[in-house]
């Protein structure tokens, strides 16, 4: 899983964010278990691709309890180091690639906020395919018209949070279609919304977001942005 440079590995990220993202992730996890009860899936192993810190496979590890095994991966040692301190029975942590390991299949796979980071995507995408039953993929939609025309967003996304590929709904849907998957179900999942503390402009936007996005999803997300794509595929 080769990234854009080293800044996973050598401090810099941590140093940027330094809960890695773990602030959002019991949020992430309502929304992920909310795909997977949705769609019928009942996993009895749940592997993380580009864990983080691991809270997010914390937190489903309290709500699926003892009889679902949770592993998680991840490259930065920074990273490795908050993840290992929640290890417990059914919770474990690896530092490595897991593309690396011998090959292994879970029931379900996440890759959470990751592939817009890794260099060779479509490569990295076609690996994972066979890693895991259903795949969850998180995929923030990092275009729309206000981000192209301010462009401030897109590079503030580039230095402080790493991402070198911009998506649509209709980009990350087709980029999954076209290295095999099947799209199972998405959704829009609303963190501009829904989280606190995104900084004072996007307070600002709250309110334009919310109403329009009532009127009519699509719109709203290619127009103000603020959104991520929630994908529950084979």
């Amino acid at each position: 899983m080769t990234t854009n440079d080293s800044i996973y590995e050598d401090g810099t990220y941590l140093a940027n964010r330094p809960m890695w993202h773990a602030e959002d992730s019991g949020w992430k996890a309502a929304q992920i278990a909310k795909m997977l009860q949705k769609n019928g899936v009942s996993p009895s192993t749940v592997a993380e691709f580009g864990c983080g810190a691991g809270e997010i496979l914390n937190c489903l590890s309290h709500q699926y309890g003892n009889g679902v095994m949770f592993h998680g991966y991840e490259i930065s040692p920074q990273a490795f180091e908050l993840c290992r301190k929640k290890e417990k029975r059914n919770l474990h942590f690896s530092l490595m690639d897991p593309l690396e390991e011998t090959e292994q299949a879970v029931d379900v796979l996440m890759v959470i906020d990751v592939f817009e980071h890794v260099e060779d995507y479509l490569g990295f995408l076609r690996k994972l395919r066979s890693r895991g039953d259903h795949k969850v993929f998180h995929i923030p939609l990092d275009l729309s018209v206000q981000a192209v025309l301010r462009v401030s967003p897109i590079i503030k996304s580039r230095h402080s949070v790493g991402h070198i590929h911009y998506f649509t709904k209709e980009t990350a849907l087709a980029t999954l279609e076209d290295t095999g998957y099947e799209i199972v179900d998405y959704c829009y999942t609303c963190g501009s919304i829904e989280l606190p503390n995104r900084g004072w402009k996007a307070d600002l936007m709250k309110l334009p977001r919310k109403l329009l996005f009532l009127i009519d999803e699509d719109v709203a997300v290619r127009t103000l942005g603020g959104f991520s794509l929630l994908v529950l595929a084979k």
